[in-house]
């Protein structure tokens, strides 16, 4: 049997890998402090639960392109965020996760991948399945964001003349986000080199100052935005994503249709149905959104804090699950997958190296992801007290806490 040649030298998700690893060593007794894999802590929403439950019944294959109601739900919801009446149910596609939308919208659009420098695990190698080119840009070490003029070098160095730009805020794996005037900069720079955007808002929601920012804003013609229930609404076992398509570029659409109707066919009947009830507005909701980013932001908080002191060179966290610490010069380790591998193995310390996101082997940076905690409790405690003290940190999140330590002790010691 053959194999196609570029498909032999890639590897399972990095995220997936890291998570079934210390699935593994927990199984075998060994204490693992999971610092690896960016899976919500939080429950969903008893809300959503509820509209599961009622709509288990659902049976029937629904349309290729998603139910016409969760459409027109997540269309009013976008317009919302956005403050637009842009998009309507006929812009919005619903598929099993919005990893596979990506995808297949790589799949579909015949232009070089442009990626920042870090980017998340799975945006390269599901180019290298396609076979297509790739370009990383740049971005300032211990920054890590792209900056206009950035853009604007590279593609002029590398004579690009086209290309789709995957832009993901708040980010994996830095936790960095965009200011307005950012967005609205790389704007302008799309247009004049006429770049698709793919802009991955999977954690928009997440935005620690509850600010939902989108260059779609300022690039609406050009920007197909990408999210999903996985991140603010814990359902990554769901398996819901969807892809809000521009007028502009509506002919990406039939390809879509074709490509699902011949792969996954439609995304399950009752997750549809009850993801109807996450875009409506609720109460309810919109204080578990406050909740979730509060307690994801005093966590942040400590971890960098913890870092900063240990003279980990960090940026702080704007948002999402993730800190992108950088321990070149602290360890005598030269290599970053040395450093997590050898870290693991002494300590239990689950991270994923800089490598995994685009970044040289050389560079000490890493992942920390800081969701091993039981968020069910954390959401009560902050829904009882309205805020979470130093003194509950032990008590709501003691992995957190412990493996904070064990890995600055470690480092101290290496």
């Amino acid at each position: 049997m053959k194999i196609l040649p570029r498909l032999i030298q890639l590897a399972p998700s990095d995220t997936l890998s890291i998570n079934n690893l210390t699935l593994q060593l927990e199984s075998n007794g060994k204490t693992v402090y999971k610092f690896g894999f960016g899976q919500s802590p939080f429950p969903i929403p008893r809300l959503v639960q509820n509209a599961l439950k009622k709509n288990a019944y659902q049976k029937d294959y629904l349309p290729v392109k998603g139910l016409d109601t969760l459409r027109d739900k997540i269309a009013n919801h976008t317009n919302k965020l956005l403050s637009t009446n842009y998009y309507t149910a006929d812009n919005v596609f619903i598929g099993p996760g919005s990893k596979e939308l990506i995808y297949l919208a790589q799949l579909a659009i015949d232009a070089p991948l442009l990626l920042p420098n870090p980017s998340w695990v799975s945006y390269e190698p599901q180019a290298k399945i396609i076979g297509k080119e790739i370009h990383w840009i740049p971005t300032q070490v211990n920054k890590w964001k792209l900056e206009a003029q950035e853009i604007s070098s590279y593609l002029d160095q590398q004579k690009i003349s086209s290309g789709v730009l995957l832009l993901n805020y708040p980010n994996n794996p830095t936790g960095l986000s965009y200011s307005e005037s950012e967005l609205l900069a790389i704007s302008d720079i799309c247009k004049k080199y006429n770049l698709i955007v793919i802009s991955d808002e999977i954690y928009g929601l997440l935005n620690f100052k509850g600010q939902y920012s989108s260059i779609a804003k300022y690039y609406p013609d050009g920007t197909i935005i990408s999210t999903g229930l996985s991140k603010w609404a814990g359902a990554g076992g769901w398996r819901l994503g969807t892809m809000i398509i521009p007028n502009h570029l509506k002919e990406l659409y039939k390809p879509l249709q074709t490509l699902a109707s011949e792969t996954f066919s439609a995304v399950s009947a009752p997750i549809q149905f009850a993801a109807c009830s996450a875009f409506e507005g609720d109460s309810f909701l919109e204080d578990y959104k406050i909740a979730s980013r509060y307690i994801l932001q005093t966590i942040a908080a400590f971890c960098y804090n913890k870092l900063i002191e240990g003279g980990v060179k960090v940026l702080p966290s704007e948002g999402g699950f993730y800190l992108f610490p950088n321990f070149t010069g602290l360890v005598k380790t030269t290599n970053s997958i040395l450093f997590c591998e050898k870290l693991l193995q002494e300590t239990g310390v689950a991270l994923l190296p800089g490598t995994s996101f685009g970044r040289p082997a050389e560079e000490l940076t890493v992942r920390l992801c800081f969701v091993d905690f039981d968020g069910e409790s954390a959401l009560n405690h902050f829904q009882k007290y309205s805020r979470i003290n130093t003194t509950d940190f032990n008590l709501l999140f003691p992995k957190i806490v412990k493996g904070m330590d064990v890995l600055m002790q470690w480092v101290a010691a290496n």
